[in-house]
């Protein structure tokens, strides 16, 4: 399949130049939605937020001709991005699309502009090739992957939920690759489950211990077992449960008071082995074993999922495969993603994007020789699910 990287890199040019941070979506979507429309795309905006924080959603679906029995195949991706960091550390302006050595520099251009401007290519391309294909093609982009994640995708599925739409399979535009552009996708993600643990003491002056009760000394017994602790030891799809302080706060800020409390900031990234319960429990096992006066504030940030092989992993295989010649890995490594959200309404959910070696740093880019190819990659699912 020969793919001309001209529209996805024009498209990815204009995403760029648009100052997205998280959860601003600066004409983004408007952009994307205005393509899609011209390729007979219903479009559907869903905000939310409070007005400090507005998030913008756009789902946008084109039926075939299958009707509701067809498969239906979404692509997702989010426009917001992560701040730029010092301003003056970036070679160019960051939200000015630049050109060097074979590379496409600016904030988004990994993490994933790229990505949605290679999906909205694609599907222009097929829709135009077959445009009496049998499924349904749809796209879903957030401005609020970045951010907290409370108003962005994980909105869209309650609205579809509500609507009684069903996703059949959907390709998240994450960068995944390691190496080389198709030498890794995603098909699951571990489970995120944060916490903020508050050991109670009691203040008082530094000389007189008797006085006081000293909430780090009586922490720090309970926080090297916890550090000793096997969560569970992970299976053939997913690494061992992992936990790791994130923050650890106690003190006036004087030299010579004892602090009367203590605070701990922590996350525990799970596998299937183990749910949020099971690790509450286990860990207030602990603390209650060393007996500590204390309360935990919990955060569930998301489930793990996990998509066994099945048409979608084949169909990303066969076109990593036709593309770039590459064998694919599958991995469940790294972060979450809003994969997590998708899947509680769509049982096959798969990450496929470009390089990610410069997400999120100064100077993020990706290699202009991948555009072409990825842009390929998603048309080649598309055939192969929806023609």
């Amino acid at each position: 399949m020969s793919v001309s990287a001209g529209a996805a890199l024009g498209l990815a040019e204009q995403l760029i130049a648009r100052r997205s941070v998280t959860p601003q979506d600066d004409g983004c979507q408007s952009l994307i939605a205005q393509r899609l429309a011209a390729a007979g795309f219903d479009c559907h905006t869903i905000a939310g937020g409070p007005d400090d924080f507005r998030v913008t959603n756009l789902w946008a679906v084109r039926r075939g001709r299958g009707g509701s029995e067809a498969t239906l195949l979404a692509f997702a991706g989010h426009t917001d991005v992560v701040p730029t960091g010092p301003l003056e550390r970036w070679t160019s302006d960051p939200f000015v699309p630049s050109h060097r050595d074979g590379r496409l520099y600016g904030r988004g251009a990994a993490d994933m502009k790229t990505s949605i401007a290679c999906m909205v290519a694609a599907v222009e391309d097929f829709v135009a090739a077959t445009p009496g294909h049998a499924g349904s093609i749809a796209l879903l982009i957030t401005s609020d992957e970045e951010g907290p994640a409370l108003d962005g995708t994980t909105r869209v599925v309650d609205w579809l939920r509500e609507r009684g739409e069903r996703i059949d399979a959907c390709i998240v535009g994450e960068p995944t690759s390691v190496q080389a552009l198709g030498d890794m996708i995603k098909n699951g993600r571990r489970g995120s489950l944060t916490g903020r643990l508050v050991v109670e003491g009691v203040q008082g002056h530094i000389a007189y211990p008797q006085l006081a009760r000293n909430p780090i000394h009586l922490l720090a017994p309970a926080l090297a077992e916890l550090t000793t602790i096997d969560w569970d030891r992970g299976n053939e799809h997913f690494p061992p449960t992992s936990w790791q302080v994130s923050n650890l706060h106690a003190g006036t800020g004087a030299g010579n008071v004892i602090p009367g409390e203590a605070i701990v900031d922590f996350n525990f990234r799970f596998s299937t082995e183990s749910t949020p319960e099971s690790l509450q429990s286990r860990l207030a096992a602990v603390l209650d074993r060393h007996g500590l006066s204390y309360r935990i504030d919990w955060t569930l940030g998301g489930r793990p999922f996990l998509t066994r092989p099945g048409s979608l992993i084949a169909a990303l295989r066969e076109a990593i495969r036709q593309v770039t010649g590459r064998e694919t890995e599958l991995s469940t490594t790294g972060g979450t993603s809003d994969g997590r959200f998708i899947a509680a309404i769509c049982p096959q959910v798969v990450e496929c994007g470009p390089v990610n070696a410069s997400i999120h740093q100064i100077d993020e880019h990706v290699a202009v020789a991948d555009i072409a190819p990825l842009q390929a990659i998603y048309r080649g699912a598309l055939e192969r699910l929806v023609k």
